[in-house]
This record gives structure tokens, sequence and C-alpha cells, in this order.
């Protein structure tokens, strides 16, 4: 019987599992993940488990799912190191597991910032369950939030906070926020509308010291302008849990590189979800995605290509965040060297950014129109050819576009 082994609890992982058992082949499956909990939604973290009364934890799978599967879980279990010659890996505890097939979805954790560096009691990022609990306890009792980072997590963060009455700054060291993930008119748009919802938002802001009392920030200097915080939380982008394959001599490159069919440079160990770089068959080169889609359609791929009925990656990207009241939805991924058009009016507060590839959507950026999403979706991954007049005319549905 063929033994699996999958090192992680995140999205990739779960699905895995899942993938592997719907296939219905004799596999052994062993999962090891170093949280106290089975797989969860990570999503909820920087919002409703900021907000709601009581949070819990959204399984993506039943405990029951992995019992009366016979998949092997380990909880609270870390992997110390990789032995791909013997086909093993070795746990913190000692003891080693061997393996058929390697699965790593290790995922990414928190980019940190020297400054930052200290362990101050209030000063934290959204990752884990246990960041998040920390946080909602601490946002509960302060008056004022800094978020220092203006990307995905910290905008959710910083709406969520604010909706709850919080005096909010958000310190984006870049000149616009979401700098490497939207369009210059979604970063507009969003500085525009955070700021109207009493947001304070300070772009081209590096902080460059603190003022610390008993081992807790109260406040953040950039320059010589001081911000003054209960609560810092810091959302600075993310790194690839790579060390365990880089030490095991896996190829690695802003993630492990994997081959279209989620194989590394070993042939027996994988790896999906947010720890990988994997070629992307739109741009043409190897790129990192977080996302759940990226995770979950990575996981199907490596369950088919170690189950003997390999096809290749091609999944069409996709991502989301919600910021307070504000939904937006990229079907494909960005590319500055395309051209852009907006459609729709972005002082109605429901508009889409789409980006042409000579007469073919590349991507598609929505703010609170999720018809649009639905649409681009199939638009982008089909390479749809469309009339650009009507892709940017809000009275013609997307939709439509590209049927007979």
């Amino acid at each position: 019987m063929k033994k699996i082994v999958v090192v992680g609890g995140g999205h990739a992982a779960a699905q895995f599992c899942a993938s592997i058992n719907e296939a219905g082949q004799d596999v052994q499956v062993v999962l090891v993940t170093e949280e106290c909990y089975l797989p969860y939604q990570r999503p909820p973290l920087s919002k409703t488990w900021l907000k709601d009364e009581d949070p819990q934890p959204a399984w993506l799978r039943p405990a029951s799912f992995y019992a009366d599967n016979t998949i092997d879980v380990h909880v609270n279990t870390c992997v110390s190191a990789i032995d791909p010659a013997a086909h093993a890996i070795t746990l913190s505890s000692g003891d080693r597991l061997s393996y058929d097939t390697l699965v790593l979805a290790t995922g990414a954790r928190a980019r940190t910032l020297p400054l930052f560096d200290g362990g101050f009691g209030n000063v934290t990022s959204v990752r884990t369950i246990a960041d998040a609990r920390r946080l909602r306890e601490q946002v509960a009792a302060a008056r004022r939030v800094v978020v220092v980072g203006g990307g995905f997590i910290g905008l959710e963060v910083a709406a969520t906070a604010a909706g709850l009455g919080k005096h909010v700054t958000v310190l984006e060291a870049a000149d616009r926020l979401l700098g490497r993930s939207v369009s210059p008119e979604i970063s507009d748009w969003l500085l525009q509308t955070h700021q109207a919802n009493g947001i304070t938002i300070e772009l081209n802001a590096r902080a460059d010291r603190l003022d610390v009392v008993d081992e807790k920030v109260t406040g953040i200097w950039v320059g010589d302008k001081q911000f003054a915080a209960d609560v810092v939380v810091l959302a600075v982008g993310s790194e690839p849990n790579v060390d365990l394959a880089q030490a095991a001599g896996l190829a690695c490159d802003n993630g492990v590189v994997v081959n279209p069919f989620m194989q590394t440079s070993q042939p027996d160990v994988y790896a999906i979800g947010d720890c990988t770089a994997f070629p992307s068959a739109t741009l043409g080169r190897l790129i990192r995605l977080e996302s759940v889609q990226n995770a979950n359609d990575q996981a199907r791929c490596a369950a088919r290509s170690i189950l003997g009925d390999p096809a290749p990656y091609t999944a069409m990207p996709w991502f989301w965040s919600e910021q307070g009241a504000i939904r937006i939805q990229i079907a494909g991924v960005p590319d500055a060297g395309h051209e852009r058009a907006v459609r729709g009016d972005p002082a109605s507060g429901k508009f889409s950014v789409l980006y042409f590839d000579g007469d073919r959507l590349s991507c598609v950026e929505t703010v609170n129109v999720p018809m649009d999403h639905m649409a681009a979706r199939r638009l982008v991954a089909e390479q749809v050819v469309v009339d650009r007049a009507q892709a940017l005319d809000p009275a013609v549905a997307l939709k439509t576009l590209g049927q007979a």
C-alpha cells in the first residue's frame, strides 16, 4: 500500500487529503501539522474572528472525515528534517515516519520587521487562530490600533477595527495601497474610501523608531511624526516556509520550486499551496500565489499526479478580499504591462478594472460587482476574444460576451 505523508495543516493539506480519498485508491495518508487544530478556514481570521461575539474555528473537514477515512492525523507535531534518500521525515520528538510520497503543504509565515523584534506584548500578526484570538482580546480593550502595512490583511484588519469604533491608522511604506496586488485605480479608490470611513492612512510611511513602555509599543515614529498605539498589527507580507525543503536539498526560489505537476526537484516529493513557486501557464515564469483557490487546485493537481493520472496545473488564479462593506475580487493575475480601462463609475462604489492583452481580457478586478467577477473568471480562463466597447459598457452583461 502506498504511504503518503502530508506536512502542513492549511487549505492545501485538507484538500489534498479529500482528493486522495475521493479517488478511492488503496493508499495510506498521514497528515502532520504543527498547530493543535485540524485544518480550518484562514480568511475569517482577519475579519469575523475580530468582531463576532463568539467566533469558532470553521473546519475545512470535520474530525469524522479523517477518522472515517483512516487518515492518520498528528496535530501539534513539528517536522525537523526530511531525508529524501531514506524516504523518511524526522519529527521534533525524534521519531521518524517513512513515506513513499511526501507532500509539502507548509504554507507561509508572516514577515516581520527588525524594528519590532523583541516580543512586544501588544504587537501581533494574523496567520493562525492563536494570533486571531490574541488580537481579538487586545483590540476589544484598545482605543487606538495601528496597522503596519497596507496590503490585503492589513486593510481587512483596519476596516474591521474601524467598524468596532476604534481609531485606526494604517502605515504603508509604499506610495500606494496594495501596490503589488492591484491596479492604481483600485488603490486610489480604496485610499479615498477607507479615509472617508474614518481610517487614517499614511503612504510613504516607513516606521523608524518606537516608544516602548512596560514591553509594549505605545507609539510608532515615522520621521518626526508619532502615531500613538494601544495595539500594533504587523501586516507586511509573508515568506514561504521553505526551511525544511532547503535543508533537504530541494530547489527553492521564493518558494519550493515545482513543475506543472507539483513535483519538486526530488521525484517523490511534491509541494502545494502558499509555499510553492510554480510555472505559470499564463505568465510563462515561476510565481508564488497565496489564495484558497490556488491551494485547493494545486492539491487536486498533486493528488492526480501521485495517483497516476497526471494533468498539468493550468488553473486560472482568482482572489478576494473583504474590507468592511468592500468586496474586492480578482480574476487572473494583474500585469502592469497590459492596457487597463475602468468599467462603471467608481463614485458609485461598484466598478471593475479590465486588463486587455490585445483583444482578450488577461485580468479583471471588481469592487462590489460579483456578477462581473463570475463572468470574468470564464472570459480570462478561456481567453475569449471580446469587443472592448461592449466590455466597458456597464449596460452590457460581461457574461454575454464571447457567446454565440
